[in-house]
């Protein structure tokens, strides 16, 4: 059994906000510590959730797991004008949105005092 309160990776995580509870509560179980910060980005400026998740040794996979079956890409539809066009009738074009965007960092030090 992994050493929960020592911290030996960062995991940052961008989930889309409608993921984030499912997220979260997938999380629960593996004990991790988990930190919600609110942010926007993306090329469609979408809100979205940056978790912050504190690992212990061993449990990358798991928590990467638990991500990947909370966060799910779908497809949605979005009105573009076609360049060129006589008329700026918008076209919808399907684009893959949701999932998660996830960035694993070493930590050298932990403390929580």
């Amino acid at each position: 059994m992994p050493d929960l309160d020592k911290i030996h990776a960062l995991m940052t995580a961008v989930v889309q906000e409608q993921d984030v509870d499912l997220a979260v509560r997938a999380l629960a179980p593996l004990a991790a510590r988990v930190v919600r910060l609110a942010s926007t980005g993306g090329f469609l400026g979408r809100r979205n959730t940056t978790l912050l998740i504190g690992l212990p040794d061993g449990q990358e996979e798991k928590v990467i797991a638990a991500l990947r079956t909370a966060c799910r890409q779908r497809v949605e539809y979005l009105a573009i004008p076609l360049e060129g066009s006589p008329l700026p009738m918008p076209t919808p074009v399907p684009v893959s949105v949701g999932g998660a965007t996830i960035f694993t960092l070493p930590v050298e030090r932990f403390e929580e005092f």
